[in-house]
């Protein structure tokens, strides 16, 4: 290894000089010796070559042991050792960080803020709490010594906390150009089919203080996840919509608590392009017509909601189709609804869409009562359905021949305990002696409907096809959402202001995006299911070293194993340089 000079000419004629850090290695293909750049140190003038070679006298020995011990033995002065220091995970933050920039999340941010006047680095406190969320979720507070001595992130060097909060405010302001913006740049990177998204909503809730209540205007001082901090909110008291924290439908199921409504629409692979808060007492679907006037612009097919089956009302149906929506919905197949047994009891062949995914269009009634059906079945989840009915009446069995056994004085207790039971009973009636015996035509209507289940659509320009794989995106959908609740942490949100609330939900979103492009790029490279979770855990493996000596400081990366290397060629991501910073002066000793 040795310090080399590299002169380039410049399109004026004038040539300029820069000073590198290199070393020699065979060509496996030639057989020829190349020298391989390490790092750059920047122009001959601004570089003292002196104590450059002093550090190049450190560092060889951690590239090769063995040649170095033997170049050790020659070098006996003191500046020539390296000291460790500390150590922090840098394969993580190195991969959001590649994603954020490919994606150029960066630069819209940049120029986003291009009219206002920022001394703090904007960018780079909106990145450390998106990469905090996707890493290590923690409050702001704890974001600020996460990023000064937890990982590594280049450019926070001096964060504080009023600079995130500050930050969080600036995020808020762009929030519709930054989604938008963000939107064409992921399609155009992924080549993402965007004819078709799917739209859901889920809530979060806030397990202290109550809902929002128009107050006095009183100003926030930056602490807001402080204790003292007033409980008031400081926002329009003319604006209702701007108090998000208020009850209403817990999909969380705490209806007792304030919550906020959350939408997300996500393509077919399961990216989240645009997200929503809305208070907590929203019903799903009144904000349609925003959705669909949010997306005005955006260059998209249709839009359609995908609902769990049982979520609305005939009446709210009719209501979304008022304001221009259509939707996917799934039908309860037991509800005993008249339309719902006709669609069943309708004759036809199943044609085969995908492994395990079988279709049949159902049209029932006439004029404005017509309704558009799609029955789905699983073979294989039929089989799972056959075999569990077969060990429930199995259970009844046992169940019955046990009672039989009991003194007579315990026969009506028990009966009345088996009669109720929620998965036994069922299939269970009583004979004209009032004792429990099974129900055969119960047992065959539930044959009738195993590896099944109904949807219901309003979409009639739709094919069958993309009814039964849209309500399967309902999952993509469900499982950005539980990312967003688990792996990021969304809640508990330390936040008491609706515009901060909205701000941390938008981080959120960016987190999601990131570790869902990883996934979708892991998933198609290696056809197996990578979750960022397990990601996470390999990629923070990847740690980055501080070593110091009397000629400077080193940051050096640890060896990197098979597994990244696979993993990082799979997302699409280059592998860190093996020097990430080399600082010839004691003067500069932190991670910048």
């Amino acid at each position: 290894m040795y310090v080399r000079k590299v002169q380039v000419k410049n399109k004026n004629g004038s040539v300029s000089r820069y000073v590198q850090l290199a070393h020699n290695f065979r060509d496996p293909v030639s057989g020829k010796s190349r020298a391989k750049v390490l790092y750059s140190f920047g122009r001959e003038e601004d570089v003292d070559q002196g104590t450059l070679r002093r550090l190049v006298s450190s560092i060889e020995r951690f590239l090769s042991p063995e040649e170095s011990l033997k170049l050790q033995a020659d070098r006996s002065a003191p500046e020539a050792a390296l000291t460790f220091k500390d150590s922090r995970p840098l394969g993580g933050a190195w991969v959001l960080q590649s994603l954020w920039k490919e994606i150029g999340i960066d630069k819209v941010i940049q120029k986003q803020l291009r009219e206002r006047s920022f001394e703090m680095p904007v960018e780079r406190a909106i990145f450390s709490m998106v990469a905090n969320r996707a890493l290590d979720p923690g409050s702001k507070r704890a974001v600020e010594d996460w990023v000064a001595n937890d990982v590594y992130l280049p450019g926070v060097h001096g964060l504080q906390l009023q600079h995130l909060y500050r930050s969080l405010d600036a995020l808020l302001a762009m929030e519709n150009d930054l989604q938008k913006e963000v939107f064409f740049a992921v399609s155009d990177l992924l080549n993402l089919e965007v004819d078709l998204l799917f739209f859901d909503t889920t809530s979060t809730y806030f397990e202290i203080e109550g809902e929002d209540k128009p107050p006095a205007r009183e100003s926030e001082d930056g602490g807001e996840d402080s204790e003292a901090a007033p409980a008031q909110v400081d926002e329009d008291p003319e604006d209702e919509a701007y108090f998000l924290r208020r009850k209403g439908h817990s999909k969380d199921r705490r209806p007792d608590l304030a919550q906020v409504v959350i939408g997300l629409a996500v393509t077919r692979e399961g990216i989240p392009i645009r997200v929503w808060t809305w208070p907590g007492n929203t019903a799903d679907v009144s904000r349609v017509k925003q959705v669909k006037k949010d997306l005005i612009g955006w260059k998209l097919g249709r839009v359609i909601t995908v609902l769990d089956r049982g979520f609305m009302s005939e009446s709210n149906l009719r209501e979304l189709q008022k304001t221009g929506g259509h939707f996917i919905i799934g039908e309860k197949m037991r509800a005993g609804k008249d339309m719902v047994e006709e669609a069943l009891a309708k004759a036809g062949r199943f044609q085969t869409v995908t492994h395990n995914v079988e279709v049949k269009e159902i049209i029932v009634g006439d004029g404005e009562a017509r309704k558009r059906f799609v029955l789905v079945r699983n073979p294989q989840q039929q089989k799972k359905d056959q075999k569990q009915r077969e060990e429930t009446v199995d259970r009844i069995k046992a169940e019955l021949k046990a009672i039989e056994q009991l003194d007579k004085s315990q026969h009506a207790k028990a009966v009345c305990r088996l009669i109720s039971h929620q998965t036994l009973g069922r299939f269970l009636k009583r004979d004209k002696k009032g004792w429990p015996v099974l129900d055969k035509a119960k047992l065959a209507a539930d044959k009738r409907l195993d590896g099944k289940y109904l949807l219901l659509t309003s979409d009639d320009t739709l094919p069958t096809a993309d009814v039964a794989l849209g309500y399967k995106q309902l999952l993509e959908v469900e499982d950005a959402f539980r990312t967003l609740k688990q792996t990021l942490e969304l809640r508990p949100v330390h936040h008491r202001l609706s515009r901060r609330i909205k701000a941390h939900v938008l981080l959120c979103w960016l987190a999601l995006l990131l570790i869902r492009v990883a996934e979708v790029r892991a998933e198609q490279a290696t056809k197996e299911t990578y979750t960022w979770a397990r990601m996470r855990i390999e990629l923070d493996r990847i740690h980055l070293g501080h070593f110091a000596s009397d000629a400077g400081d080193v940051y050096q990366r640890t060896e990197l194993r098979a597994t990244h290397e696979r993993l990082l060629e799979a997302i699409k991501v280059e592998q860190p340089p093996q020097f990430i910073q080399i600082s010839p002066s004691l003067a500069d000793s932190t991670l910048a």
